[in-house]
């Protein structure tokens, strides 16, 4: 029998802005949370570096080293790990740009212990039960961290004729997570959708209960206005952007909305962008229809302005891309409203030497890697700055994302009998984001430079350390399971 560890004197989260002192006793599960104050700690007590160290001098007790281990870690914020629900994280197929041995580290070091990752950047792409099995097998013994799959839908096997219906029986009833198409896509393997095709495939995936998760852009809109730039040579960032502006976005939105209406499917809009996006999913809300959505970290912080920066302006090229200042204030209103539902990363890497080097804006490779920076952003840019509360980051990060796949109270919580998978975060400590120092493949971000007012300190997977900022673990590669959430009804 597996003893039990303690770690002593941590915050966790009460309600709003305000903490415990606790002690957590686990072994690969949460076995006990003792609060140790009588009355919630306000943040204010404690928000800056000198309140904190007077209230660590006033409330460390006579336990030894203030806690049972890792004593420099006592008086850290403890949160449920971390779970990014939308990464490419592209093994098998296209690992010359990222693979799960190095994203998967990355994402541990930036406390994230679950991820769930993108069918559509594999080879073969998982729209099959078959495909499903394949990437399954190759994964084995190659991720740090727990993970479950979107199963997809392209266009390509609907071309093709394939039975397409019962390709997402199978792949449901094998366990994925939901379902992944697009309205619009640049890739050969994962074609998109038609609009009739896309309500077909919804009154498909409605039986099982499972979302259909969408990246929504009018194809029609973005390619007729993308050969005009291009005819009149317009190949910088702003022929793109117009391209794929926040009209752009609306339109497949609507459509979308559309559909759910129609069929009553789960539709979930994947990295929203515009402020008036956000509006029509809030519109959808009252409405009561099953639409949900969520953002990214660079739609929360840059905005189309940064593409003036040639240092980064290749790196920050994504699909959809950032848009206003007014959008980026949206957003974030969005996620302290509950519009949002997570924030997610989108973690698509790259040979930044070879596809993010283009003079031709339309030729660079969309996407960067983000998954080791989301947990510090979202505490500094969103708590920190008061934009949202301390448990808004926490359901953002890891709470809100385990209740939508059906992981919860497995992940994303700290109560006894939840896996113990949880995060140091050192809210008084920050970091200096440098490409440099990231463990994901390709080692660019737009990010480079930023100072963060937060900092991952050590991340738990199953009651072992995975990561620390010394770069000690207790496991070996492969530690990560497959995850399958239970069936509905279950």
């Amino acid at each position: 029998m597996e003893l039990l560890r303690k770690i002593t004197n941590i915050f966790i989260p009460a309600r709003g802005n305000q903490l415990h002192i606790a002690d957590i006793s686990f072994d690969q599960k949460i076995r006990k949370i003792s609060i140790q104050t009588k009355a919630p700690i306000e943040w204010e007590e404690i928000r800056t570096k000198a309140g904190w160290q007077r209230f660590q001098k006033k409330h460390s007790n006579k336990k030894a080293n203030f806690g049972s281990e890792n004593p420099d870690n006592s008086f850290l914020l403890l949160i449920p790990g971390a779970i990014d629900p939308h990464v490419h994280f592209d093994t098998p197929g296209f690992e010359f740009r990222e693979d799960f041995e190095h994203a998967s580290l990355a994402a541990a070091y930036g406390g994230t212990t679950t991820v769930i990752d993108m069918p559509c950047t594999s080879i073969p792409p998982v729209t099959t039960l078959e495909n499903l099995q394949k990437k399954e097998t190759a994964l084995q013994e190659r991720s740090w961290i727990d993970y479950l799959f979107w199963g997809g839908v392209a266009g390509n096997d609907l071309a093709a004729g394939k039975n397409v219906q019962q390709q997402i029986r199978g792949v449901a009833g094998a366990g994925v997570a939901g379902f992944k198409a697009y309205l619009i896509s640049g890739m050969e393997t994962f074609t998109a959708l038609t609009l009739p095709q896309m309500e077909q495939v919804a009154r498909w995936i409605k039986p099982t209960g499972l979302p259909l998760a969408v990246h929504a852009e009018d194809k029609k809109m973005v390619e007729s206005r993308r050969t005009r730039m291009q005819k009149i040579g317009k190949n910088d960032w702003c022929g793109y952007y117009f391209a794929r502006d926040e009209r752009a976005e609306a339109m497949a939105v609507i459509q979308m909305i559309n559909i759910a209406r129609k069929t009553g499917c789960r539709i979930h809009i994947v990295h929203l962008s515009s402020e008036f996006g956000l509006e029509l999913v809030r519109h959808a809300h009252q409405e009561g229809l099953p639409v949900t959505a969520e953002t990214c970290p660079h739609y929360l912080y840059f905005t189309r302005d940064d593409f003036e920066n040639p240092e980064i302006a290749n790196y920050l090229k994504t699909a959809p891309p950032v848009k206003t200042e007014f959008d980026r204030g949206a957003l974030w209103k969005g996620l302290a409203n509950g519009t949002l539902s997570f924030v997610t990363t989108d973690h698509a890497g790259c040979n930044p030497e070879m596809e993010k080097v283009s003079d031709n804006f339309w030729e660079v490779y969309g996407g960067f890697p983000g998954v080791e920076h989301r947990v510090p952003f979202l505490f500094s840019e969103g708590f920190l700055k008061n934009r949202l509360t301390l448990q808004q980051t926490v359901d953002l990060l890891s709470t809100n994302a385990a209740k939508f796949f059906r992981l919860f109270p497995q992940k994303g919580s700290l109560e006894p009998g939840a896996d113990a998978d949880f995060t140091l975060v050192n809210l008084w400590e920050g970091m200096t984001v440098r490409a440099a120092e990231m463990h994901s493949k390709g080692k660019f971000t737009p990010f480079e430079g930023v100072r963060f007012g937060a900092r991952v300190e050590r991340t738990y997977l199953h009651g072992k350390v995975v990561t620390d900022r010394e770069g000690k673990s207790e496991v070996k590669l492969g530690y990560g399971q497959f995850l399958i959430p239970p069936l509905k009804g279950d």
